[in-house]
């Protein structure tokens, strides 16, 4: 995949004034934040396109997150040539009910490269919060548009965005018995999807590196079961393992030093850790019972996971040294999938119920379990690298007799509010957020 080289310029007007236009996002948002943004001014006719879809993937991004409310562009007065010649008339736009107001402009630097530039305006206080311009090149107008939106979303909200940033999924087709599954990868919002996999080879577990291009994924072929790691810039693949045992979902360590993962021996599962230079897995627990699928805290020092040795399906916390493992979850059913979130103040994870599965969240010392969306079936949690929204995946019988499967992909901010479906080509399934692009 070709990498993305953006050149950043910091605009003429660094005010340091406070907006006085705020987010409360504990508890959610039922009313979210009333925002302008204009189409951009094109400097020529070559540039009008990108001049009306990078506000308008700008406008998506900020109305997905569910903590704003794009003003309809048909209640704007001032128009795009009169905010380029003298600035915004800041009553005009309060009195549509905008607290916040966006616009910019997109023209051709001298060396040909395009220049995109944005102005974030604070509509009561009538002035400006950021301005920033972009040297790029025109392929490039689309990732233009979501480094924007997480300037205007962490300005705004006063936490980093997660609108520049991929997903990795498994995409799926066929029917369940012969079922064909292929790595994929898209944009946070859907776009620029790709195929990484040709399907000749069952894939599973697919986990985003938190420091490089790389993808770790478990892959089922002629070979028998393999860890593989996948360079995104270059498509390079390759075995990071192959086990003599079962081995289940690898993920990677903060610094993207190790992989993590459970594997099966002599009629147990336990946890081992596993270093990409050296290549020599450690055992990190050892136990009679099954524990599985574990994940790092963001700091590296402690795992969860889950395990049977309590007699029910459980999550557990423990040191990644090894040592004694403290339980954390004591609800009825099953726990499974524990994931911690990057700010390290929460661990998402699947709980089935009587019959139905739940994703929900708990603080790392057991306190404060949410369950905040079920269906027939739900799992596969994976955080954005702002640890404020969770994916996950979807699964439901349809056809005659519900012979038949369908898989779909969701979003949905860790207070319960704003889920919402994110379209795929074919089904999709075991989402894993990417870190903000490079």
């Amino acid at each position: 995949m070709k990498k993305h080289i953006l050149f950043l310029i910091i605009l003429l007007f660094p005010f340091a004034a406070h907006a006085q236009v705020e987010a409360t996002i504990t508890h959610g948002v039922k009313e979210p934040m009333p925002i302008a943004v204009t189409s951009f001014h094109a400097a020529s006719p070559q540039h009008h396109d990108f001049a009306t879809q990078i506000p308008g993937v700008i406008s998506a991004n900020l109305e997905s997150s569910g903590l704003f409310k794009p003003v309809n562009p048909r209640a704007f007065v001032q128009d795009v040539n009169s905010i380029q010649a003298s600035g915004p008339r800041f009553g005009e736009w309060r009195a549509i009910g905008s607290q916040a107001l966006v616009t910019g402009s997109v023209t051709t630097a001298a060396d040909g490269r395009t220049r995109v530039e944005f102005r974030l305006w604070d509509v009561f206080s009538q002035k400006q919060l950021i301005g920033m311009a972009y040297m790029t090149t025109p392929q490039n107008w689309r990732r233009i548009a979501h480094i924007i939106s997480d300037e205007i979303y962490k300005r705004l909200i006063g936490e980093n965005g997660y609108f520049d940033t991929r997903i990795v999924y498994v995409s799926e087709n066929g029917p369940p018995t012969k079922r064909v599954k292929r790595l994929a990868i898209m944009d946070q919002d859907g776009q620029n999807h790709k195929y990484l996999t040709d399907g000749r080879e069952l894939v599973l577990t697919p986990r985003f590196s938190p420091s490089r291009q790389q993808i770790t994924y478990m892959s089922y072929g002629r070979s028998g079961p393999r860890v593989y790691l996948y360079d995104i810039n270059t498509g390079r693949h390759e075995v990071l393992g192959n086990f003599p045992s079962m081995t289940f979902a690898p993920r990677f360590s903060p610094d993207g030093s190790k992989v993590i993962m459970s594997m099966a021996q002599n009629g147990n599962t336990d946890i081992y850790e596993m270093s990409l230079r050296t290549r020599k897995p450690r055992r990190v627990t050892s136990n009679a019972s099954i524990d599985t699928s574990p994940s790092y805290s963001p700091e590296g020092q402690r795992i969860v996971f889950e395990s049977d040795r309590g007699g029910s399906q459980q999550l557990y916390t423990m040191a990644v040294t090894g040592g004694s493992a403290q339980r954390i979850t004591f609800g009825k059913g099953r726990y499974a999938n524990p994931v911690w979130s990057p700010r390290g103040d929460l661990i998402a994870f699947t709980r089935m119920y009587k019959g139905k599965f739940y994703i929900g969240v708990i603080r790392p010392d057991g306190s404060g379990e949410r369950l905040i969306t079920n269906a027939y079936h739900v799992e596969g949690p994976s955080w954005s690298p702002n640890g404020r929204v969770l994916t996950y995946f979807k699964e439901r019988p349809v056809g005659p007799g519900g012979a038949q499967r369908q898989a779909k992909i969701y979003t949905i901010d860790i207070t319960g509010y704003n889920e919402r479906w994110l379209r795929t080509p074919q089904d999709g399934s075991d989402p894993a957020w990417s870190p903000v692009n490079p």
